[in-house]
């Protein structure tokens, strides 16, 4: 079997590509079952409704430290065995949340399975590897496309099954699926074996030195904390209000709106090649104000009405969109500055935005609770608009 070196120049396979996205797709599902089911979950296990946030946002927090601690070992460790051993994690996790009967539990199953969902990110400077360098943003996006159809179609299918049967059903299936995902990858992924020669301590000691000495590094990072939060409020808070006094929508109905948020993984590919031409700042632009418009066009119409409902199908498509391409960009800027250190870089870019989603999704349940829609909106256009004024100061 042929080992994969960094930048080979070997290209990705259609069956490979495919495997990848498919494989990314299905593992970050896992963090965002949760998302459109906190009513029911929290009512089952007991959670007070201003604490319901937390069914999100511990599988993020999960996922951050995952980012902090585990992805950099990509620079260190073959990694295949590298992303087999966070599935069986992700398995377990999956597992002990399926058969919850308290908060607790599931609070700390769900921290666990955003612990093991960092595969993805070690599959995707894997295939950043194994790209040439002309087209690495648009393989990136390919296979980032897998990862937002995960995203996206995690909410509609969670909220079908609950509809149909129950939510612990939705975590039993996936806790087997990752197990056969796992032994797939085992057979079909080519080995690759990473060039750095450090101990861990002195791997993860190099990440402070990488996030104080590369400014591209901390611009995009903080870009995408701002709009990955926006995000987060948005998916967050929806379900509640989909389903509360104003629309009373059951968990079918926010499956059905759910689906319209997949739209957004059009962008991946499309970000690719906007990357790969150079056209970044202007890009970048564009999916700031694709996120705070989205939020802004909620506040057009009263609650509870049909134009209101397409306002929020309107929202959902923008806001995804805009996160997707922000979200590309980071990923074509990092991964041309050395494959050494790619999976530190990736680590440090997706550890910064997923804090700030983790908080997005707890602060966005609290302002919903506490001021209704019209505070979540104001605090999802705020995150992009900072962003923005950021972004002014960037030098050319």
């Amino acid at each position: 079997m042929t080992t994969i070196t960094s930048d080979s120049g070997d290209t990705l396979s259609a069956w490979i590509t495919l495997l990848l996205a498919f494989s990314c797709g299905l593992i970050v599902a896992n963090i965002y079952y949760a998302q459109p089911l906190i009513g029911p979950i929290g009512a089952d296990l007991g959670l007070r409704p201003q604490f319901a946030g937390l069914l999100v946002t511990m599988s993020q927090i999960g996922y951050g430290a995952g980012l902090l601690l585990v992805v950099p070992l990509g620079d260190l460790i073959e990694n295949r065995k590298l992303v087999i051993a966070t599935i069986i994690i992700g398995a377990a996790a999956l597992a002990c949340a399926a058969l919850a009967t308290s908060p607790s539990t599931f609070l700390l199953s769900a921290l666990l399975i955003g612990f093991g969902s960092v595969a993805v990110q070690i599959l995707i400077p894997y295939a950043g590897h194994m790209a040439p360098e002309a087209i690495r943003g648009r393989t990136v996006g390919n296979v980032t496309t897998g990862l937002m159809l995960g995203i996206m179609l995690a909410r509609p299918l969670a909220s079908f099954v609950a509809a149909h049967a129950s939510w612990h059903v939705i975590y039993a299936a996936s806790a087997v699926a990752m197990v056969i995902l796992a032994i797939v990858l085992r057979v079909a992924l080519p080995p690759r074996e990473p060039e750095a020669r450090l101990s861990y301590g002195q791997l993860l000691g190099s990440m402070v030195h990488l996030y104080r000495d590369t400014p591209a590094l901390r611009r995009r990072a903080l870009y995408q904390a701002a709009l990955f939060g926006c995000f987060s409020v948005f998916w967050t808070t929806v379900p509640l209000l989909l389903a509360g006094p104003d629309f009373r929508m059951s968990q079918t109905g926010i499956a059905l709106f759910a689906l319209a948020g997949v739209a957004g993984a059009i962008m991946a590919p499309v970000a690719g090649r906007i990357a790969d031409r150079g056209w970044t700042k202007p890009a970048t632009v564009a999916a700031m104000l694709l996120c705070a418009t989205g939020f802004a066009v909620t506040l057009l119409a009263p609650l509870g009405t049909n134009w209101s409902l397409a306002m929020l199908v309107v929202a959902a498509i923008a806001i995804d969109c805009g996160a997707q391409l922000s979200l590309i960009l980071g990923y074509r800027v990092l991964f041309v500055l050395g494959a050494g250190q790619r999976s530190r870089l990736n680590g440090l870019y997706m550890t910064t935005f997923f804090v700030a989603g983790a908080a997005g999704s707890g602060i966005g349940a609290f302002a919903y609770a506490h001021g209704g829609w019209t505070f979540a909106a104001a605090l999802g256009m705020a995150l992009p608009l900072a962003a923005l004024a950021y972004l002014f100061t960037e030098q050319d």
